[in-house]
């Protein structure tokens, strides 16, 4: 770029994203003349998911602003609860969130997940056609135009991944509905109606049984239910308190 210089000003959320160079956060930007705001805050490589408002010299302007010389530009992180309008709160994970994925479906979360690697083109895709917010880690996948709505995973921990989306977004809760297998709803079943997926210990000693409307899975009380139960606690306990 050899144009207009601006000088911008990252939060410190946002200054993870930003090249070594300019970890500080604010500093001088040289444009094109012609690009938007929104390019240049991008081309700095801060997706725009990940932005609440930007702000030039004290007035709150869109991302298609074009900038001129001499502005002075405050770029601000997304706000918590962020509100995604126009759809039921509907989530799709990439192929690296499985486990984030798993654990929004236990919590009854309306979670599409891709086990295998379709390409960002099509996951950007999926996210328009079914109005699902596109949660990645993939800085270049956020960057896609046609994504319904996105969000940046910031930490690799799942624990800490399902706290930031619980925080960011306070989905509505409804753990045990939901199938972490397929995503599809749980319905209440028979032992005889699952019967051919229990073992012999299993089908002694248990008699309350769910069933995925979708795949068919069988869901019980067994050996690991200790453990869902102490994450489904934690997060409802969590997100009680982010709602004050």
């Amino acid at each position: 770029m050899n144009g207009p210089e601006i000088h911008v000003e990252f939060a410190p959320e946002l200054r993870l994203f930003l090249p070594n160079g300019r970890r500080a956060g604010a500093g001088a930007v040289t444009t094109d003349g012609v690009s938007t705001l929104g390019h240049v805050v991008e081309s700095l490589g801060v997706p725009l998911t990940e932005v609440g408002t930007l702000v030039v010299d004290g007035r709150e302007v869109p991302v298609s602003h074009i900038p001129t010389a001499g502005e002075s530009v405050t770029v601000r992180p997304v706000q918590h609860p962020q509100r995604v309008p126009g759809a039921p709160l509907r989530f799709l994970l990439d192929v690296h969130l499985g486990t984030l994925a798993r654990r929004l479906r236990l919590l009854g979360v309306d979670t599409a997940y891709e086990s295998t690697d379709i390409g960002d083109p099509a996951l950007a895709a999926l996210s328009a056609a079914e109005r699902r917010v596109m949660l990645s880690r993939d800085r270049g996948l956020l960057r896609r135009r046609e994504l319904w709505a996105g969000a940046y995973v910031y930490s690799t921990r799942p624990e800490d991944q399902l706290r930031d989306v619980l925080d960011r977004f306070r989905p509505e809760l409804r753990p045990w509905t939901r199938c972490t297998a397929c995503n599809g709803l749980l319905k209440e079943a028979t032992k005889e109606e699952v019967a051919e997926q229990l073992e012999g210990g299993t089908q002694r000693s248990y008699d309350v049984f769910a069933q995925c409307g979708e795949c068919g899975r069988a869901y019980w009380k067994g050996a690991h239910h200790e453990q869902l139960v102490a994450i489904v606690e934690g997060a409802v306990a969590f997100r009680s308190a982010v709602d004050g």
